[in-house]
Protein backbone atom coordinates (compact mmCIF):
# COMPACT_ATOMS: atom_id res chain seq x y z
CA UNK A 1 0.00 0.00 0.00
CA UNK A 2 1.39 3.19 -0.82
CA UNK A 3 2.52 5.99 2.08
CA UNK A 4 0.16 8.99 2.54
CA UNK A 5 2.26 12.14 1.07
CA UNK A 6 1.52 15.87 2.12
CA UNK A 7 2.62 17.89 -0.46
CA UNK A 8 2.32 21.06 1.54
CA UNK A 9 4.53 19.62 4.27
CA UNK A 10 7.13 22.09 3.71
CA UNK A 11 4.25 25.27 4.01
CA UNK A 12 3.22 23.65 7.57
CA UNK A 13 6.78 23.63 8.38
CA UNK A 14 6.98 26.96 7.46
CA UNK A 15 4.06 27.88 9.68
CA UNK A 16 4.83 26.39 12.79
CA UNK A 17 8.29 27.84 12.64
CA UNK A 18 6.34 31.44 12.32
CA UNK A 19 4.20 30.41 15.13
CA UNK A 20 6.91 29.24 17.41
CA UNK A 21 8.50 33.06 16.45
CA UNK A 22 5.67 35.14 16.78
CA UNK A 23 5.12 33.22 20.50
CA UNK A 24 9.13 34.06 21.27
CA UNK A 25 7.84 37.33 20.16
CA UNK A 26 4.67 37.48 22.58
CA UNK A 27 7.10 35.87 25.65
CA UNK A 28 9.77 38.51 25.12
CA UNK A 29 6.80 41.60 25.50
CA UNK A 30 5.21 39.84 27.97
CA UNK A 31 8.49 39.33 30.04
CA UNK A 32 9.40 43.02 29.42
CA UNK A 33 5.52 44.00 30.44
CA UNK A 34 6.65 42.06 33.86
CA UNK A 35 9.84 43.41 34.14
CA UNK A 36 7.96 47.34 34.55
CA UNK A 37 5.61 46.31 36.97
CA UNK A 38 8.26 44.73 38.97
CA UNK A 39 10.20 47.51 38.84
CA UNK A 40 7.03 50.09 39.40
CA UNK A 41 6.20 47.88 42.52
CA UNK A 42 9.84 48.32 43.73
CA UNK A 43 9.64 52.22 43.13
CA UNK A 44 6.16 51.86 44.92
CA UNK A 45 7.86 50.25 48.08
CA UNK A 46 10.42 52.71 48.57
CA UNK A 47 8.08 55.41 48.17
CA UNK A 48 5.83 53.91 50.56
CA UNK A 49 8.82 53.30 52.73
CA UNK A 50 9.96 56.46 52.58
CA UNK A 51 7.13 58.20 53.93
CA UNK A 52 6.63 55.33 57.08
CA UNK A 53 10.49 56.13 57.65
CA UNK A 54 9.64 59.81 57.56
CA UNK A 55 5.93 59.64 59.63
CA UNK A 56 8.04 57.92 61.89
CA UNK A 57 10.97 59.45 62.84
CA UNK A 58 11.16 63.20 61.36
CA UNK A 59 7.84 64.63 62.01
CA UNK A 60 8.36 65.02 66.26
CA UNK A 61 10.52 67.34 67.98
CA UNK A 62 12.48 69.58 66.04
CA UNK A 63 11.77 69.89 62.52
CA UNK A 64 14.96 69.91 59.76
CA UNK A 65 13.26 71.64 56.81
CA UNK A 66 16.70 70.39 54.63
CA UNK A 67 15.39 66.83 55.40
CA UNK A 68 12.21 67.45 54.97
CA UNK A 69 13.06 69.33 51.07
CA UNK A 70 15.21 67.03 50.68
CA UNK A 71 12.51 63.88 51.50
CA UNK A 72 9.83 66.01 48.82
CA UNK A 73 12.31 66.76 46.28
CA UNK A 74 12.67 62.88 46.60
CA UNK A 75 8.82 61.93 46.44
CA UNK A 76 8.76 64.27 43.32
CA UNK A 77 11.44 62.78 41.78
CA UNK A 78 9.93 58.97 42.26
CA UNK A 79 6.63 60.20 41.42
CA UNK A 80 8.14 61.04 37.78
CA UNK A 81 10.00 58.23 37.51
CA UNK A 82 6.47 56.33 38.51
CA UNK A 83 4.71 58.23 35.62
CA UNK A 84 7.32 57.35 33.10
CA UNK A 85 7.43 53.83 33.86
CA UNK A 86 3.37 54.06 33.70
CA UNK A 87 3.84 55.31 30.18
CA UNK A 88 6.30 52.92 29.28
CA UNK A 89 4.35 50.22 30.53
CA UNK A 90 1.24 51.59 28.19
CA UNK A 91 3.90 51.75 25.17
CA UNK A 92 4.79 47.65 26.13
CA UNK A 93 0.91 46.86 26.39
CA UNK A 94 0.45 47.61 23.03
CA UNK A 95 3.39 45.90 21.81
CA UNK A 96 2.02 42.94 24.11
CA UNK A 97 -1.29 43.26 22.17
CA UNK A 98 0.42 43.11 18.76
CA UNK A 99 2.26 40.13 20.00
CA UNK A 100 -1.00 38.40 20.86
CA UNK A 101 -2.32 39.43 17.60
CA UNK A 102 0.24 38.66 15.45
CA UNK A 103 0.78 34.83 17.39
CA UNK A 104 -3.26 34.52 17.12
CA UNK A 105 -2.85 34.74 13.45
CA UNK A 106 0.23 32.71 12.87
CA UNK A 107 -1.62 29.97 15.16
CA UNK A 108 -4.96 30.25 12.58
CA UNK A 109 -2.79 29.91 9.50
CA UNK A 110 -0.71 26.67 11.18
CA UNK A 111 -3.94 25.14 11.53
CA UNK A 112 -5.70 26.29 8.26
CA UNK A 113 -2.86 24.03 6.73
CA UNK A 114 -3.47 21.46 9.29
CA UNK A 115 -6.97 20.83 8.38
CA UNK A 116 -6.26 20.53 4.58
CA UNK A 117 -3.83 17.69 6.14
CA UNK A 118 -6.29 15.99 8.09
CA UNK A 119 -8.70 16.31 5.30
CA UNK A 120 -6.30 14.61 2.32
CA UNK A 121 -5.11 12.15 4.35
CA UNK A 122 -8.72 11.62 5.30
CA UNK A 123 -9.44 11.42 1.06
CA UNK A 124 -6.00 9.42 0.96
CA UNK A 125 -7.49 6.44 3.65
CA UNK A 126 -10.75 6.63 2.21
CA UNK A 127 -9.09 5.94 -1.34
CA UNK A 128 -6.52 3.29 -0.06
CA UNK A 129 -9.55 1.30 1.39
CA UNK A 130 -11.43 1.38 -1.45
CA UNK A 131 -8.80 0.43 -3.46
CA UNK A 132 -8.10 -2.78 -1.00
CA UNK A 133 -11.26 -3.73 -0.74
CA UNK A 134 -11.74 -3.72 -4.89
CA UNK A 135 -8.02 -5.90 -4.38
CA UNK A 136 -9.77 -7.84 -2.25
CA UNK A 137 -12.99 -8.31 -4.21
CA UNK A 138 -10.99 -9.39 -7.54
CA UNK A 139 -9.23 -12.05 -5.65
CA UNK A 140 -11.86 -13.51 -4.03
CA UNK A 141 -13.40 -13.69 -7.69
CA UNK A 142 -10.39 -14.90 -9.04
CA UNK A 143 -10.37 -17.53 -6.34
CA UNK A 144 -14.07 -18.73 -7.26
CA UNK A 145 -13.64 -18.66 -10.32
CA UNK A 146 -10.71 -20.99 -10.10
CA UNK A 147 -12.35 -23.40 -7.44
CA UNK A 148 -15.71 -23.75 -10.16
CA UNK A 149 -13.37 -24.27 -13.07
CA UNK A 150 -11.69 -26.92 -11.32
CA UNK A 151 -14.94 -28.76 -10.12
CA UNK A 152 -16.04 -28.55 -13.58
CA UNK A 153 -12.52 -29.83 -14.85
CA UNK A 154 -13.03 -32.95 -12.07
CA UNK A 155 -17.00 -33.61 -13.31
CA UNK A 156 -15.80 -33.27 -17.21
CA UNK A 157 -13.16 -36.09 -16.91
CA UNK A 158 -14.67 -38.48 -14.29
CA UNK A 159 -14.01 -42.14 -15.24
CA UNK A 160 -16.96 -43.84 -13.70
CA UNK A 161 -19.08 -41.53 -15.54
CA UNK A 162 -20.57 -43.60 -18.50
CA UNK A 163 -20.27 -42.36 -21.86
CA UNK A 164 -23.01 -42.23 -24.61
Amino acid sequence: MSKFVFRLASVLRHREHVEQERQRDLAMAQGEMTRLRAELKALNDALQGSAAEMKAGHLTGSLDVNYLAAHRRYTVAMQRQGLSLVQEMARQQKKVDEAQRLFGEAAKERKVIEKLRERQHERWASEAGRKEAAQLDEVGMQMTYRRHAATADNTDSDPEEPTA
